[in-house]
């Protein structure tokens, strides 16, 4: 990892910034499936995304999972950012969702780069209204929308995230939407009939307005 890599990536901040991020950020592989936070870790360092997605879940009591929000490339773990600074357990699950690569910055620096650098502090806080207005998003699929509109609405954010080829089985999105997978199946089925989806055996194509 290089200094204009990071530049790329998380543009407008000051060079200083950089050089320190450089320096005290350690850049980590993960592969696709892999867990990078789990509910009650005590999180010590925030997480920024340098390539692949990276899915965040809430997971009930029974240990069921519910999609909240994917994290791309130059973007940043807002709840991790919080949580660091508090010095608090995650209440989230986070997955690579595909093979990624995560910049994490201990806690410590954080906090003195809140105080010494603006380009670190607007950065912070347009990460979490960014990531708020996502959640806000998903909220408002689950409480004001009915299940084949809220499948389309994850469809949508999905192939954004990845591309048209969304590499899931049908019961990985039914998991993601807290559905079965006969129901979801089936909307797919009723989706692929009216040329919105292609269905493939491990994956489903997302074509409508392409």
């Amino acid at each position: 990892m290089d200094i204009n890599s990071i530049k790329t990536l998380f543009p407008g901040l000051e060079q200083g910034l950089y050089e320190e991020m450089l320096q005290h950020a350690t850049a980590r592989e993960v592969k696709a499936g892999d867990t990078l936070l789990k509910v009650g870790q005590t999180i010590r360092s925030t997480m920024l995304l340098v390539d692949g997605i990276v899915k965040l879940y809430r997971e009930d009591d029974e240990g069921k999972e519910f999609f909240i929000y994917n994290l791309s490339p130059g973007q940043a773990c807002s709840l991790s950012m919080v949580c660091a600074t508090r010095q608090e357990t995650s209440e989230v699950l986070a997955k690579a969702m595909t093979d990624a690569t995560v910049l994490s910055i201990p806690i410590e620096y954080m906090e003195q780069w809140m105080s010494r650098y603006k380009s670190w502090y607007r950065f912070v806080i347009t990460s979490y209204r960014d990531r708020f207005e996502e959640l806000l998003k998903t909220i408002d699929a689950i409480a004001f929308s009915n299940m084949d509109e809220r499948l389309e609405y994850y469809l949508v954010k999905q192939a954004e995230a990845t591309g048209r080829i969304i590499n899931m089985t049908h019961q990985e999105i039914a998991n993601d939407l807290n559905s079965s997978r006969e129901v979801i199946s089936r909307l797919l089925k009723k989706m692929e009939n009216k040329g919105w989806v292609i269905i493939h055996r491990s994956s489903v194509e997302w074509i409508k307005d392409s």
